[in-house]
């Protein structure tokens, strides 16, 4: 994975695998110290202590396809390649919380990529799911929250119809940069 929007949407899909109903992605920049905080945190099944201590073992996956998982452990070595940090903290039945932080100004520090496709296609495949998204740069932030969504449409799954998708991504995309203020590079 080239870009950190695509460790996010990897992430957002390892919340949905573990039967997540609320995830939560929080995504903090602050300019003066290049630091790029990203935390996603999830309601699913959790881990007990035994996996979770191997969740960053490139060789531990829960998968049956294969006998490898690379995203956990290529995130972890990503965030602290750039003098950064990672964190994961996981109770069965209670879910799970992935913390990670970038130095942005590291010349090891990867594109973010596209925060707007990353979100939207985690929430567009899985309407049934509520998906909280934040986004902060030096104090100014906005949310996105699948509900309000529901809420206006008066329906739980009119946000998957491809007009109403097409304008919630321009709305989300049209938020970041405003928020962002070229900031951060995209």
């Amino acid at each position: 994975m080239r870009e950190i929007s695509l460790h996010i949407l990897d992430i957002l899909q390892n919340s949905v695998a573990a039967g997540a109903d609320v995830i939560r992605t929080d995504i903090c920049f602050d300019s003066g110290s290049g630091l790029l905080k990203i935390d996603i945190t999830d309601n699913g099944c959790g881990m007990d202590e035994e996996t979770l201590a191997r969740v960053t073992d490139p060789f531990m996956t829960s998968r049956t396809t294969r006998k490898v998982g690379l995203g956990i452990p290529l995130y972890k070595f990503y965030a602290t390649l750039t003098g950064g940090g990672f964190d994961i903290r996981s109770k069965p039945g209670e879910g799970t919380k992935v913390s990670a932080v970038f130095n942005t100004k590291s010349i090891d520090c990867m594109p973010v990529g596209n925060l707007t496709d990353a979100i939207l296609t985690t929430i567009s495949s899985n309407h049934d799911i509520r998906f909280i998204f934040t986004f902060a740069v030096d104090g100014k932030s906005f949310e996105f929250d699948t509900d309000d969504v529901k809420d206006v449409l008066h329906d739980q799954n009119g946000y998957c119809d491809l007009t109403v998708y097409f304008h919630i991504r321009e709305f989300i995309a049209g938020k970041i940069k405003e928020v962002n203020g070229g900031k951060l590079q995209l």
